[in-house]
């Protein structure tokens, strides 16, 4: 786990607050977490957040065995290390054990789905294209990876079962904190279909949530605007549910929040739209 705490050198803490985490996931998933600079990051660590980048089992680069542990294990290797590096920087003291986050695009996405429906550690996530059915995955998905998944999880359909149970959207009624999605219209590797199929299970249950669907875009985004607008985004989004000020800016793609409670001296239109 790579750690970079909050630093601005125009800012500092309120003596006794700790920061707000944001666990980054890693896509692949057998990828791995670089410490190359990241402007990203940047973003994150000024604005008062600490990062927590995971290279979790199955991660590539720490050897064969510690990449095998991935090895039918996706959907729960990987999620029991996510969230284990959450628990232990707030044991530590390291960060606010009440404001836990964490985000990740395309497999990270998946994980990041995967620990709000399967456990109960994270205040907020937010998936970039991320997997919320692995069986649809294993159907739809483009041709050079039709076959990854049966290292990852296990034959399919002979493991249909299994693909159902690791599939957070099956356990979408699970999920106890808000979600925010960003996908492309376009994505050929996971079609946004199954993004717009956690939306609206999280919209129905009641939890604050937003899907940014991105015109033109695909398996990752290219343009400048969705880029600023999934980064503010997921900022704004975390500020809105957590409690602190954040921004969003006027010129990019409007954002509304579902099911975003009001606060005193504002209507639920306020609080939930940008336009």
């Amino acid at each position: 786990m790579n750690f970079y705490p909050p630093m601005n050198k125009d800012y500092d803490f309120p003596p006794g607050e700790l920061p707000a985490l944001l666990v980054e996931i890693h896509g692949g998933p057998t990828s791995s977490a670089s410490t190359v600079f990241n402007l990203g990051y940047q973003y994150w660590t000024s604005r008062g957040y600490a990062i927590a980048d995971v290279n979790y089992g199955g991660s590539t680069g720490f050897g064969r065995a510690y990449r095998n542990r991935l090895r039918g294990n996706w959907g729960v290797v990987d999620v029991d290390d996510c969230c284990n590096a959450a628990r232990y920087l707030s044991e530590k003291g390291s960060v606010d054990g009440n404001r836990l986050c964490i985000t990740g695009g395309s497999a990270g996405g998946y994980t990041t789905l995967a620990c709000m429906a399967f456990r109960d550690v994270f205040s907020a996530g937010a998936a970039h294209y991320g997997v919320a059915d692995v069986e649809l995955l294993a159907k739809d998905t483009h041709k050079f990876e039709s076959r990854y998944l049966d290292l990852l999880i296990g034959p399919y359909p002979a493991e249909k079962e299994l693909y159902q149970k690791r599939s957070p959207i099956h356990s979408a009624n699970n999920i106890k904190a808000p979600v925010a999605i960003f996908q492309g219209d376009e994505d050929e590797i996971v079609p946004p279909e199954q993004s717009e199929e956690m939306w609206r299970a999280l919209k129905n249950k009641g939890l604050p949530t937003t899907l940014m669907m991105y015109k033109g875009e695909q398996h990752g985004f290219r343009k400048a605007e969705s880029i600023r607008s999934a980064l503010e985004g997921e900022f704004y989004f975390y500020g809105k549910v957590l409690g602190f000020d954040a921004t969003y800016s006027n010129d990019l793609q409007p954002m509304t929040i579902d099911n975003l409670p009001p606060t005193e001296g504002h209507t639920p239109l306020e609080e939930a739209e940008i336009r």
